[in-house]
């Protein structure tokens, strides 16, 4: 199993739009960088786990977890010449950009912030924390995913 770090603007589509979709599940759309693609066609699989970042907010942080349930397909909203994903070089026969389907596993009770993030010296080469990374999907690693998971459980603590 990979694990992965997915970010998302909250007033765009936050944690609370995944958790309203009928069986918490939504097509992870719009992605329009290629690295970012790489990972959504090449590296993510049915089953992986992700951490939901709300970026560009007043409080970025990590809101929850998703579960990545149908593996990378191209992005049919590039075909959509009246829709904000649209790219005109992307074609059913000729597909450029890629996503992934996620269904909500939980949300976070408190989440966990960025300043946060950065406090943990376990974190300190995490990809989301490296200067100038502004990719919206990111590997984390193992020992990544399980700290954040500690940081999330003793949150929730009294």
């Amino acid at each position: 199993m990979n694990y992965w770090l997915m970010k998302s603007e909250p007033d765009g589509f936050g944690i609370d739009h995944l958790q309203a979709r009928p069986k918490r599940t939504a097509p992870w759309d719009g992605v329009r960088n290629y690295q970012a693609r790489n990972f959504l066609r090449d590296g993510m699989r049915k089953g992986d786990l992700a951490f939901f970042y709300h970026s560009s907010c007043a409080a970025p942080g990590i809101a929850g977890i998703v579960k990545i349930v149908r593996a990378g397909y191209p992005d049919h909203t590039a075909w959509n010449p009246d829709g904000e994903h649209f790219d005109p070089r992307s074609s059913p026969a000729n597909p450029i950009w890629y996503m992934v389907d996620v269904q909500l596993v939980r949300e976070f009770r408190h989440p966990i912030t960025l300043a946060a993030l950065k406090q943990h010296p376990a974190l300190r080469h995490m990809k989301l924390l490296q200067r100038g990374n502004r990719l919206s999907v990111l590997p984390v690693s193992a020992p990544e995913w399980n700290t954040i998971l500690k940081m999330e459980k003793s949150a929730r603590q009294p």
